[in-house]
């Protein structure tokens, strides 16, 4: 091996060590984009955050750029969001937490390393929150829990920490241990350093919290603290010393034990503790599976996947980016790499390094990290891009989508921007959007999780593409794929109580209206193979 080759892959080794990627998930409401944006905080990627619910005399949360998002308060697209933090090249994935949009948090899981699960403290695990924990854990993924909002009333921590466990089979750790809750939360206690953390609110939480750092033994504590609250304290971190066990690194990256973090992020409080924690215990970018095997981030030759389609990011410019996860190698400005899918050579200019709306040129980038490249129709969600021998990254599957409808275009002279709205959203994948295989019929059917999906379809379709339109629910709520292809289909014969559409890879789907329908339809024809998953990539008519 020459020198220059062996200093290119130190340096390779290098840059992979020093990064750091989460999504955080969460059930709505448990104060996910307030989190992220305290994290931007700390990170110096931004110098004052903004309410969730944004107040006239405040900024917008940052991770929520889409009008619809602002509006009402909730996030409906993933972001990812880029920062430096004590030599750490942190990336950082906000979800959306609402169900409706499981299917893009799911994408953005299968390009993290690690998962951050907020929970509300006073709610515990909710439905979507033992869902995630589950998808979490399939994914093999590193689950690291912060228990928000402590400054308001809570369920009792020890009670929580037994939840955890007994309800998900998972060991925990608590890393902090909260001083008290509601009005009387005052600090926390660093179990790893045995420092005590006293804070000081600040207004709305807008700049980061002051705080003094005490020794456990330190005699001030017992006056700067109710005497009856510091008793309590004590009480519980003995409680905690008799249960034992320690932060086990092996068992976080096994999936087998999660840390907790106790904290605020509406006041900042825990928030700088729990970074800080995470990128010492988090896992590094880790090998990725292929039809080649496991491909390390250390492979010279650069490689990656595409998990998102976002249009419009500029209204401006009306533009389409593909984010793509960097897996392996050095990604450098202007390179031409290999389309997996089509075999087709492509040279990525103006590449995107991503901030949430806001974007700027990237020169290189490195396993880890996320880019953003203009896409112009050429890149499918799951699309693997390479340099050197062929390789294709495992797919993403889609989910099943319940509910069915046409999408209409009541104003002829809009069906230039009908068409162009329909095209980008369905390759984002913010909707499923089939067609029917009856040639006469060529309005769109849409295919969602739910119902909110549809409102954002049209609210972006008029706010984004200029045309209004309608919906005509269609009486369907089970939809399988035809493995076995059209010719299967056509030699089954007329199927009652169905109505069979196209993919976007013109691959036959039937819709059943109940599932009562579809397991009789599977028990009569054993030959067309359904599947409730969408195979991954185009099979074979």
């Amino acid at each position: 091996m020459t020198t220059a080759a062996t200093l290119n892959s130190g340096a390779l080794t290098t840059e992979v060590e020093r990064r750091r990627n989460f999504a955080i998930v969460s059930h709505p409401d448990a104060g996910k984009t307030t989190l992220t944006e305290k994290l931007l905080l700390y990170g110096g990627a931004i110098h004052e955050a903004g309410a969730v619910k944004a107040r006239r005399s405040q900024k917008q949360a940052i991770s929520d750029w889409m009008a619809m998002e602002q509006q009402r308060g909730i996030s409906i697209t993933s972001t990812v969001l880029q920062f430096l933090y004590k030599d750490y090249q942190v990336n950082l994935l906000d979800t959306p937490g609402h169900a409706d949009f499981s299917e893009d948090t799911y994408r953005t899981l299968s390009a993290v390393d690690n998962a951050v699960m907020l929970i509300d403290a006073a709610k515990g695990l909710e439905p979507r929150t033992r869902k995630l924990f589950e998808v979490c854990r399939r994914r093999r993924l590193p689950i690291f829990t912060f228990a928000n909002k402590m400054d308001r009333p809570t369920k009792e921590p020890l009670e929580l920490l037994d939840e955890i466990e007994q309800e998900l089979g998972m060991d925990t750790y608590a890393v902090n241990w909260p001083i008290g809750q509601g009005d009387r939360f005052t600090g926390v206690f660093d179990r790893l350093e045995r420092k005590v953390h006293l804070f000081e609110r600040s207004t709305h939480g807008r700049k980061a919290a002051e705080e003094t750092i005490f020794e456990l033994d330190d005699s001030r504590l017992e006056e700067l603290i109710d005497s009856e609250l510091y008793e309590q304290f004590r009480e519980e971190l003995e409680i905690l010393d008799e249960l034992g066990g320690e932060l086990d690194a092996e068992m976080v990256h096994a999936g087998e034990l999660t840390p907790i973090y106790f904290g605020s992020a509406m006041t900042n409080f825990g928030v700088q503790l729990f970074l800080n924690s995470f990128l010492d215990y988090a896992l590094k970018p880790g090998p990725r599976s292929s039809d080649k095997g496991e491909i390390a981030p250390t492979r010279p030759e650069f490689s990656g996947f595409v998990f998102k389609l976002q249009a419009n990011m500029d209204p401006k410019h009306r533009d389409r980016v593909a984010f793509v996860r960097v897996c392996s190698g050095k990604f450098e400005k202007d390179m031409t790499v290999s389309h997996a899918r089509t075999g087709k050579n492509v040279r990525l200019a103006r590449p995107q390094k991503l901030f949430a709306q806001g974007r700027e040129s990237v020169d290189e980038a490195y396993p880890g990290d996320v880019i953003g490249l203009n896409n112009p129709g050429m890149f499918a969600i799951g699309d693997t891009i390479y340099v050197g021998k062929k390789l294709e990254y495992d797919g993403i599957p889609c989910f099943t989508p319940e509910l069915f409808a046409y999408l209409r275009n009541p104003n002829p002279s809009k069906f230039k921007q009908f068409h162009k709205g329909v095209t980008e959203l369905r390759e984002e994948g913010a909707v499923q959007i089939m067609s029917s295989a009856d040639e006469a019929k060529r309005d769109p059917v849409l295919a969602a999780v739910g119902q909110l999906q549809f409102e954002v379809v049209q609210h972006r379709m008029a706010n984004e593409y200029g045309v209004e339109t309608r919906l005509e629910m269609l009486p369907y709520s089970t939809a399988r794929w035809v493995l076995g292809g059209w010719d299967a289909l056509d030699g089954a014969g007329k199927i009652f109580n169905t109505m069979t559409v196209k993919d976007y890879w013109d691959r036959p789907v039937l819709l059943f209206k109940n599932s009562w329908n579809c397991d009789q339809a599977a028990g009569d024809h054993p030959e067309l193979n359904l599947s409730a998953i969408a195979p991954l990539g185009s099979f074979s008519n």
